[in-house]
């Protein structure tokens, strides 16, 4: 593996209207170790600022509720290349911020824990060999080893990340931040075909249990149904499951995974299911489920499911965003964006609000302050101001359609594919500053930390100043 401080080409854009494979590095041995031999430098225009308490980001968007708001960012004004770690493999999932480490981990399996001033390797560890897209039945990841966005709780100091290795096998490992393993349990559900199955959506720490989403590989081949799994975060005790009663399908995908409310409540949206027509068999949903899995509460599904699941045009593309007053925000590839009741999802049509034109793609970003809703759209990035019973669209930019966070005053997101960093107004969608980086996958999403934003890119982690 190298570390190095590239010569990114950087973008510097003042009030300009907001319309406008995996790399492998030497394989990493199966311990911890410190990379001594990784060569690095820094650009001298740019430091890494001291890490704070509120600067640590250890789940997807920071926070349970999914809303990706960031507290000590200051605003953009410019934007610089710090440092890019070129790791053994694609970056899926959002890097995390842990005191003075950055972790990563890659479709090879290796979880990485980096030097926040410089990227640096601190220790990597390989946990196992991922699968190759050869053996699988479809998808269009290759390798396919951590896709889901790890998360590290701070109460056990354990960090979990789901492998997945030849045979379609998907193991929970939990690991300390010295890279040391501390257990590994396997979630695959017996009777079931677990070359089918992936694990995509980011994992969630909820009380003493880490829960982990399930979906299918692109394509929707082979005899899956979508489910989530809870484990306590010690390692004790049984796995406990929720599998959605559909036939087939129904995964729960979305790059979010799920969503947690006040109550320990478990909330997630579940894509396309096999049936068309009633009975209603529990997909294109956002399902609330107890904290021990043994119970759906309460669900919100489509008036229109059935034509929905006949088309792959579900809610599963976007995870679950829990706003403040007791709602809740989804969308999905039909091309609308859905509020809802937290208090009661309403059941089958029973959205308080939908808004048409957004097929949502990824997660979602929320300022409470503004009440406005940032949302990662096929055709563009877009602003929905939320009411209390009323969706408004702002504006709408086609610069970025990455899943977005916010944080200083502005919205941040990426082109899809090409990696371009974009820190846009939130009040008018006008651009303030962008930031070329390595490519990226389609769900990649930027981690805000002081004046630190952190991109997963194809070959690594890409770290950018905000000047």
């Amino acid at each position: 593996m190298r570390v190095v401080v590239t010569a990114l080409m950087v973008l510097v854009v003042a009030g300009c209207s907001g319309s406008a494979g995996p790399g492998r590095g030497p394989s990493t041995s199966s311990s911890a170790s410190t990379s001594s031999s990784a060569s690095t430098s820094r650009a001298p225009a740019a430091t890494a600022d001291a890490p704070t308490a509120t600067s640590d980001w250890v789940t997807y968007h920071r926070t349970n509720d999914r809303t990706g708001a960031a507290l000590d960012v200051p605003r953009p004004s410019r934007l610089s290349p710090l440092w890019s770690a070129d790791l053994d493999g694609a970056v899926y999932g959002q890097a995390l911020t842990v005191g003075d480490l950055v972790i990563a981990a890659t479709e090879n399996n290796t979880v990485y824990a980096l030097n926040r001033a410089d990227g640096s390797v601190r220790w990597s560890r390989h946990l196992a060999e991922p699968i190759r897209r050869a053996d699988l039945p479809c998808g269009n990841i290759d390798p396919l080893g951590i896709t889901g966005t790890p998360v590290y709780d701070p109460r056990s100091q354990r960090l979990f990340v789901v492998t997945e290795t030849t045979g379609g096998r998907h193991d929970l490992v939990a690991l300390d931040l010295s890279g040391t393993v501390r257990f590994t349990r396997t979630l695959d559900i017996a009777g079931r075909d677990p070359l089918a199955e992936q694990q995509r959506g980011a994992l969630a720490v909820v009380g003493d249990r880490v829960y982990v989403p399930f979906g299918g590989l692109y394509g929707d081949c082979g005899n899956y149904v979508g489910y989530v799994t809870a484990t306590a975060v010690d390692g004790s005790g049984a796995t406990l499951t929720y599998a959605v009663p559909t036939h087939r399908e129904g995964g729960s995908w979305a790059p979010s995974g799920v969503a947690a409310d006040t109550a320990g409540d478990i909330l997630v949206a579940v894509g396309n299911g096999e049936s068309t027509q009633e009975p209603y068999d529990g997909s294109d949903s956002v399902l609330r489920l107890s904290a021990d899995l043994s119970t759906r509460k309460d669900y919100f599904a489509p008036a229109d499911w059935g034509s929905q699941n006949a088309v792959d045009a579900d809610l599963g593309s976007t995870g679950p965003m829990l706003l403040d007053g007791g709602r809740v925000l989804v969308s999905g590839k039909v091309g609308k964006v859905y509020l809802l009741d937290a208090a009661h999802l309403g059941g089958i049509g029973g959205e308080v609000k939908a808004l048409d034109g957004c097929a949502g793609y990824g997660g979602m970003a929320w300022d409470a302050a503004a009440q406005a809703a940032f949302v990662p759209c096929a055709d563009g990035l877009q602003r929905v101001d939320v009411g209390a019973s009323t969706l408004r669209r702002v504006w709408r930019t086609e610069s970025a359609a990455g899943s977005p966070v916010v944080g200083g005053g502005a919205v941040w997101s990426l082109t899809i594919g090409t990696g371009v960093l974009h820190a846009l107004d939130e009040t008018t969608g006008d651009e303030l500053a962008a930031a070329a980086t390595s490519a990226t996958s389609r769900f990649a999403s930027p981690t805000l930390s002081g004046r630190l934003v952190l991109v997963p890119t194809l070959t690594g982690v890409t770290a950018v100043h905000i000047d």
